[in-house]
């Protein structure tokens, strides 16, 4: 494929090998459609990033159409519903019964990002790591190019198609002229503290808990690996948070039931992340294709993260497929407005469970009232629930 010194000729350059990126070239790689992957960290630090581990049915899904869920039926945890705590009172969310019986699965992002690099060199997906100074020149033309250095080397991918797989900081979103992309976010002023430990999760599902005093999650990564989550400032310092800490405050914000089955041992990982939503709008602009969080940022509230990335790959990989295999364009031009309706449809829902479950810095003992009202509502109302379990597991894609 080379054509000259630093220079080949691709059908659609993916920037970015995270789960977009990685997801989308598999799939462009199953419909014969030449494809290269480039990121400019090293494989290790991308399978080595601690991030989501809820799986909507549609993910796993995904991963099964590729054949790539072998490690995922094995070891996935498959969750039929979710708890939610007040004060420590816990009420179940059924998915399975509320939505006619679609469940998540609890596989963490690095376990993804593992089975799909092993099956990329077996498929012979090609890959390009630590390609430094990434830049995308020409996507008003036919023939956008992506130009990089690696090894000290210059190198240009030219192409048909870019897909913007590398996230929020990434170039693929600034190639989009200023006069052209609108930008929307809500910050919401704190974090969550979470740590990984190799203790035995305290329950079999997860459990988000509204509390006086703040936000927490109980979850897993495992059967013996536990990831719990404390709303904490987002100016916080890990130092100031020992294991002793952390474990103190946890066990409160459960309450006693819940504390009662928290197994405590030493964190291996501890990290704070703030909360944000952000979308950027159009995703797609001449050749170049946003997907994943080059376009959108969810707080992670409502397990969305990845969840989204995936829907969106899956909408444009089938817009590529028949792009190249039939010459259509209407997937690719539909791509955007496509996509988008669903983004925002997510975005609200893990904007509204943010709302519901934190403790804000302008919630007065009124608008904890609100909270507490509301969640009441919810755990007697079965039309509430459905609404929740329904965003919860997955909306549909809708039509193309």
């Amino acid at each position: 494929m080379a054509e000259g010194r630093g220079r080949t000729r691709r059908q659609v350059a993916v920037i970015g090998a995270g789960p977009a990126g990685m997801l989308l070239g598999h799939m462009l790689r199953q419909h014969g459609i030449d494809v290269v992957v480039l990121e400019r960290r090293d494989r290790a630090y991308v399978e080595g990033r601690v991030r989501a581990g809820v799986l909507e049915q549609g993910t796993a899904a995904l991963m099964a159409r590729l054949g790539l869920d072998g490690r995922l039926k094995r070891e996935g945890l498959v969750h039929s519903g979710t708890k939610l705590s007040v004060d420590g009172d816990t009420f179940r969310i059924d998915f399975a019964e509320l939505t006619a019986g679609a469940t998540v699965t609890v596989y963490g992002q690095q376990e993804v990002m593992k089975d799909l690099f092993d099956a990329a060199e077996a498929r012979g997906l090609d890959m390009v790591f630590d390609a430094e100074d990434l830049r995308i020149e020409d996507i008003d033309t036919d023939t956008p190019c992506v130009r990089y250095r690696r090894a000290g080397a210059d190198h240009a991918v030219e192409c048909d198609v870019v897909a913007g797989c590398d996230g929020f900081h990434g170039v693929s979103r600034a190639a989009i002229p200023a006069g052209v992309l609108k930008t929307y976010e809500r910050v919401y002023g704190f974090g969550w503290l979470g740590i990984l430990a190799d203790v035995p999760p305290a329950d079999h599902e997860l459990i988000y808990c509204s509390h006086e005093r703040g936000f927490a999650l109980a979850s897993m990564r495992s059967e013996t690996r536990s990831r719990y989550y404390l709303q904490c400032a987002v100016d916080e310092r890990i130092e100031d948070w020992p294991d002793e800490r952390f474990w103190d405050e946890l066990c409160l914000r459960l309450g006693p039931e819940v504390a009662a089955r928290v197994t405590r041992g030493p964190s291996f990982e501890k990290t704070v992340a703030p909360l944000r939503s952000f979308v950027g709008e159009p995703m797609r602009h001449g050749r170049l294709f946003l997907a994943g969080d080059a376009a959108h940022i969810v707080p992670p509230t409502g397990a969305k993260g990845m969840n989204l990335a995936v829907s969106d790959v899956t909408m444009l990989g089938e817009a590529l497929v028949a792009f190249f295999a039939e010459g259509s364009t209407a997937g690719i031009d539909g791509y955007s407005a496509r996509a988008l309706a669903r983004v925002w449809k997510a975005e609200r829902f893990s904007w509204w469970f943010t709302g519901l479950m934190h403790r804000f810095p302008d919630t007065d003992p009124f608008a904890r009232k609100m909270q507490v009202a509301e969640l009441a509502y919810i755990r007697g109302s079965r039309a509430a629930q459905t609404t929740l379990a329904e965003n919860y597991v997955g909306l549909p894609m809708g039509p193309a």
